[in-house]
């Protein structure tokens, strides 16, 4: 697998429509994404002393963090709107490859900050709320 630019790594969010049309959250420096999941132990005497993990149980989720020079995008603007409310809304990543991942996800926090006479940037963090689907 060749290596891909982080520039190509984006974040999109919906447009509330349905199905959504999914628009580019400008600015962005920085993308990174934790696919997370709770391991359910069935290790029992039958194990032979080695601990077994049930598959496809426990609790599945994936987080994003993303930071960037604030633009005053629609995009910007929508996922600003969707963490004042506490909504949840539509997301996706897109990779380099054409890799995208898709799903609902709240915004957990979201921070601006800016120097006298410099540009306002923000950081926000995502979490799913429900499955996250790869196209």
């Amino acid at each position: 697998m060749p290596a891909e630019k982080g520039s190509a790594f984006l974040l999109k969010v919906g447009n509330g429509a349905a199905p959504p049309i999914y628009a580019t959250v400008a600015g962005m420096r920085t993308t990174q994404m934790s696919v997370n999941g709770e391991a359910v132990n069935v290790t029992s005497k039958d194990s032979g002393g080695w601990r077994e993990l049930l598959s496809g149980a426990g609790v599945r989720s994936v987080s994003v963090g993303a930071s960037g020079i604030f633009t005053g995008s629609v995009a910007e603007l929508r996922v600003k709107s969707n963490a004042l409310a506490g909504m949840v809304d539509d997301y996706e990543l897109s990779f380099e490859s054409g890799e995208r991942l898709r799903g609902r996800f709240l915004v957990t926090r979201l921070d601006y900050s800016g120097d006298y006479n410099g540009e306002r940037n923000y950081a926000l963090s995502l979490e799913s709320a429900g499955a996250v689907a790869t196209l």
